[in-house]
């Protein structure tokens, strides 16, 4: 599976919104190193060094292209290719923001401690991960995978493991000082209808089924996907849809 910095950045405004919740949260100050995981084309970044100027921040990704995006859209900060999922930085840092990018990770049980563990300090861990499996946009992805031809190949197709605010406290707080989590639904105004949802999805969410399929399959599953999204988000009046996006964060101080 490859990602694609345009495809994903076409919806970089709604994208964007939560991580300013985020950060504009993390109650740590005087930071002096900074660090976005999973920084895709760099928007999250951004926000990041907005908040704490005097840092030194940087950002990693496991996708070249989205590496490649953050660098042009930043090239006074510095950013590395790297599996997050494995990252073990030589020292630790004031800030650590994953925004949008550990949900593509399994054994949070191991991970979430582990990332405490390179705080400083007093210093912040700032996560935000989509809540939506069981919305619509998921529950028909895994139908369509199911359903069609393609079966054999993407039906048992699986995002990692999410779990509930509880979990998350609990498995954090014996590491932390604090640790507070919430939940938000955002509601995003898509001009372009149902098929606007598609495309949001098809730049994260459905990669894993798009991945293994060639492009007459791909148009197959995406007109069948498209099919089903309609009829679970009808346009307003305005041919616009509504997008429930249902999102979790976590602030935790070390």
């Amino acid at each position: 599976m490859t990602w694609s910095a345009k495809k994903y950045s076409t919806f970089e405004q709604e994208r964007t919104r939560p991580v300013r919740d985020l950060v504009a949260a993390i109650p740590t100050e005087a930071v002096q190193r900074a660090i976005d995981l999973g920084c895709g084309p760099g928007n999250s970044t951004e926000v990041l060094a907005a908040r704490f100027p005097q840092a030194q921040v940087s950002g990693v990704d496991s996708s070249d292209d989205m590496v490649a995006a953050a660098r042009q859209r930043l090239p006074g900060l510095d950013f590395a290719l790297a599996d997050i999922g494995r990252w073990n930085p030589p020292q630790p840092f004031d800030v650590i923001l994953a925004n949008a990018a550990l949900q593509w990770l399994p054994d949070h049980a191991t991970l979430y401690p582990h990332l405490a563990q390179q705080l400083v300090p007093g210093g912040s861990l700032a996560i935000q991960t989509p809540d939506n499996l069981e919305e619509p946009a998921h529950r028909l992805a895994r139908q369509t995978a199911a359903d069609g031809p393609w079966a054999a190949r993407i039906g048992a197709v699986k995002h990692p493991a999410r779990h509930s605010a509880d979990f998350y406290f609990q498995l954090l707080r014996p590491h932390c000082s604090q640790v507070d989590v919430w939940r938000t639904t955002y509601f995003h105004p898509l001009a372009g209808g149902p098929q606007a949802v598609v495309e949001w999805f098809e730049g994260s969410a459905l990669r894993p089924y798009l991945g293994p399929l060639d492009a007459d399959e791909k148009a197959a599953f995406l007109a069948r996907y498209l099919a089903a999204v309609t009829e679970a988000y009808p346009p307003l009046a305005d041919g616009t849809v509504l997008l429930p996006f249902p999102r979790l964060f976590i602030v935790a101080v070390r």
